[in-house]
């Protein structure tokens, strides 16, 4: 196994975990495919995410984009010229329209706001995979939180301080995922069939709720939800967390067989702050 290394220490980390670091460009389509040649996977799970504290300009994205959209473009091309057979793609549920508690699947209506850009061309780049003949897995996972994660550490640093985040309306849903049940979906999906799968907790909840599972988990009581429905004046810089996402991973446990170990955050942050 190989694994793409952007710096000395992702390196030595991908060499710690067994594999073998790939010191290539993701926008080097021959450097790629000379790197891809022989395997039978392409695992394409690269991102740029902005910290917290300046995802709130649209510039701060501009790195993301241009990963997901040429970067992507770049992997596929790569992929296909080395005749690798299957290729697996990171997405995010987030580009789905405001569903409210209706329950999303992989078929209902996305939206396209601007930092979504990069998401619809990476799946759009896996479709072209599948179009020339290889098994292509996008798999739409929900927001992140878990040991790792930066932003789970801040939900939980804020709640901390008796403050919890809560983006938009309190009754308005997020789909979320542990760090270790997006890992497992990761491998379960190198045996799912062509096609978009929600990997997501088996309960999202709402927004005030996920707020007080974080609060439970540190012990602490709330005295402040923000942004709350001032999270809507934000426009774009917020649009993918203030809408109300109740998204299902029915698709992709069928076809795999996978299902998250923790079927909420409640009892996924509970296990974050006792590991951790």
């Amino acid at each position: 196994m190989v694994a793409l290394a952007r710096s000395r220490a992702k390196a030595d980390e991908i060499r710690a975990h067994g594999a073998t670091p790939m010191d290539v460009s993701i926008f080097d389509r021959d450097g790629l495919a000379a790197a891809f040649a022989g395997h039978d996977a392409v695992l394409n799970l690269a991102t740029a995410l902005p910290p917290t504290r300046s995802a709130m300009r649209v510039s701060a994205w501009a790195p993301c984009e241009r990963l997901r959209t040429e970067g992507s473009a770049a992997v596929v091309d790569a992929a296909i010229a080395a005749h690798v057979p299957r290729l697996l793609q990171e997405s995010v549920v987030m580009i789905y329209a405001d569903g409210g508690s209706t329950w999303l699947d992989e078929d209902a209506p996305v939206d396209r706001y601007p930092i979504a850009r990069g998401n619809h061309a990476a799946e759009a780049s896996a479709r072209r995979f599948a179009d020339a003949g290889g098994v292509a897995t996008v798999l739409r996972f929900g927001l992140f939180y878990g040991p790792g994660s930066v932003q789970s550490d801040e939900f939980l640093a804020l709640a901390r301080r008796h403050v919890g985040f809560m983006p938009g309306r309190r009754d308005s849903y997020l789909s979320s995922i542990h760090l270790a049940d997006a890992g497992a979906a990761v491998v379960s999906g190198l045996v799912a069939p062509s096609g978009t799968y929600n990997v997501v907790d088996d309960e999202p909840l709402t927004k005030s709720r996920y707020a007080q599972a974080v609060a439970d988990a540190v012990a602490t009581r709330l005295w402040l939800r923000v942004p709350g429905r001032l999270g809507y004046l934000l426009g774009d810089r917020l649009t993918s967390l203030t809408r109300s996402v109740r998204a299902s991973n029915r698709r992709f446990s069928e076809a795999t067989g996978w299902r998250p170990r923790y079927p909420s955050a409640r009892e996924g942050y509970q296990a974050t702050v006792r590991d951790g």
